[in-house]
């Protein structure tokens, strides 16, 4: 009888925790919005982080929610934008992609007081130890950066890196790795966007001792297209908000009379250009041969 008991009393226990189980997860239940799965379903599950999120789920639930917009992937670029747009019923406002460009260009034969190196190969390690080049602010040119892509479009050549931009999806970890901050991502707003390739903030003597392409912040550029050139800390800076037309006359005129040749084109070049690219880098490839 006391076993028969004690049974009931549990099964009577047991109805009435499930009762209460069941009201709790009607009333503490949160429904999900079902346009985060169908967002989550479009977008190309690179979990890169390139969104500013943690992956691509995250990023979806910010999207539905207002706080990320519909173009914040940039693996899936403008076609994923547009799903996700059509996913939400509304309008894509079109923005441009953001890609990585390098502030350092000197190749390995136009870095001056480089010493052997032959401890660990990464970036970080040797910028610690600050004995493998005479310019603390150049490319240490150990690839953590093109280790660090998944996409493979980053390539070591002549000590530093080069971007392929048909591969590049804009996702940034390339910038999160280098320890002297010397990749950026800025708004492609043409094909190819120029870029001071250089970081070094010492004065131009200074400049001049470590490396032959420095920038030695003579303020020419900002004197010939101030609205586009800035020169703080001995370096000069573009403004991309006022980016010119390659067309346009004082920026031509700064790129012909910079004197030390620091600003460069990354991206692709117009078709116009295409040629007359190749030709200059034909010419620079035979001065190297010939170089003693």
């Amino acid at each position: 009888m006391t076993v028969a008991l004690a049974a009931i009393i549990l099964f009577g226990l047991v109805l009435v925790f499930a009762g209460l189980l069941g009201v709790a997860k009607e009333k503490l239940r949160v429904d999900e919005d079902p346009r985060i799965g169908e967002v989550t379903e479009v977008l190309p599950a690179a979990n890169c982080g390139g969104c500013g999120f943690a992956g691509c789920a995250d990023f979806a639930k910010a999207v539905v929610e207002k706080r990320a917009q519909c173009d914040g992937c940039p693996v899936g670029g403008s076609r994923i934008a547009e799903k996700i747009a059509g996913v939400l019923g509304v309008e894509v406002v079109k923005t441009f992609p953001y890609r990585p460009v390098i502030h350092c260009t000197a190749k390995d034969y136009q870095k001056l007081g480089r010493v052997p190196y032959d401890g660990v190969r990464g970036c970080v390690e040797a910028n610690l130890l600050g004995v493998t080049q005479a310019c603390t602010y150049g490319c240490l040119g150990l690839g953590d950066c093109v280790r660090s892509c998944t996409f493979d479009a980053l390539h070591m050549v002549d000590g530093v890196p080069v971007v392929d931009y048909d591969k590049c999806t804009g996702c940034g970890a390339c910038t999160k790795v280098c320890p002297r901050n010397l990749i950026e991502r800025i708004p492609f707003r043409q094909e190819r966007m120029l870029v001071v390739g250089c970081a070094n903030k010492e004065p131009a003597k200074a400049v001049r001792e470590v490396c032959k392409v420095g920038c030695i912040g003579c303020k020419l550029c900002q004197r010939l297209c101030a609205d586009m050139f800035q020169v703080s800390d001995n370096l000069a800076w573009l403004n991309y908000d006022n980016y010119a037309d390659e067309e346009d006359e004082n920026l031509q005129q700064v790129l012909q009379k910079c004197p030390a040749e620091v600003l460069v084109y990354f991206g692709k070049p117009k078709p116009e250009y295409a040629q007359q690219l190749a030709a200059e880098a034909h010419d620079e490839e035979l001065v190297e041969t010939a170089a003693p």
